[in-house]
């Protein structure tokens, strides 16, 4: 088992209940593949983008740290390329 870090930019322009749903979508695509949460939280509130990300020009910051197997994660990140209210995803392998 390894330890990710991931960082989420999310639709700036979702409703509370939405972003809770999105949050639980994002934990059980990691637990459904042998993988467990440690943190998640939001990182930053509705923070100015650079450039616009599929027309959006500001996005909410998550940040999430989990372990999982190595295999997992190509799994992982395609449910999360699947999902449209993620604007962008990076996940980080730590030591």
């Amino acid at each position: 088992m390894n330890k990710y870090e991931t960082m989420f930019i999310v639709k700036p322009d979702l409703a509370d209940a939405d972003k809770k749903a999105l949050f639980v979508q994002i934990s059980e695509a990691i637990t459904k593949n042998n993988g467990s949460v440690s943190t998640a939280n939001i990182w930053s509130e509705k923070k100015r983008l650079y450039f616009p990300i599929k027309k959006h020009r500001e996005g909410v910051y998550y940040l999430l740290n989990f372990t999982a197997p190595a295999e997992a994660i190509e799994k992982i990140r395609h449910t999360y390329t699947l999902n449209e209210n993620i604007l962008r995803v990076l996940i980080i392998k730590l030591n």
